[in-house]
């Protein structure tokens, strides 16, 4: 097993200089006018490119519409998790609503419950008055 984990640990050693040999450019060697000698051979040294508008690294220009944008998550566990975010956050949205809209329909039923308590109170005043008492012995 350790024989396996070394040539392993070699390996990845190795592809990581390499890698990191390709990215470097070369040494200027020579006069002015000669193009430096590649690195290695097989392996290309990134050539400068010219300063093109369309491909500049430039932020855009402020008040622009222009948004940058991360890819969605290509992991279904991810995609999952944040649909059930969405749908949680719905769901209290709509409860949130429905309970205030509830609330405010018994707020507006308990108005109208007392205004017409009152109103039957006071027609029941105004006919009790026009009318003799009733419930006691009558006197002669």
């Amino acid at each position: 097993m350790t024989p396996i984990r070394h040539l392993l640990i070699g390996t990845a050693m190795t592809t990581l200089c390499a890698a990191a040999f390709a990215q470097t450019p070369a040494p200027a060697t020579g006069s002015p006018g000669q193009q430096p000698a590649p690195a290695a051979a097989g392996i290309d040294t990134p050539r400068q490119t010219p300063d093109i508008a369309g491909l500049r690294d430039e932020p855009p220009a402020p008040g622009s519409s222009h948004r940058l944008t991360a890819p969605g998550p290509t992991d279904p566990l991810v995609q999952k998790r944040d649909a059930d975010a969405r749908a949680n956050a719905e769901y209290r949205q709509d409860k949130k609503a429905a309970r205030s809209h509830y609330k405010s329909r018994v707020k507006s039923a308990k108005k109208s419950r007392k205004v017409d308590r009152k109103a039957a109170n006071e027609q029941m005043k105004e006919q009790m008055q026009g009318m003799p008492a009733q419930g006691g012995p009558q006197r002669p």
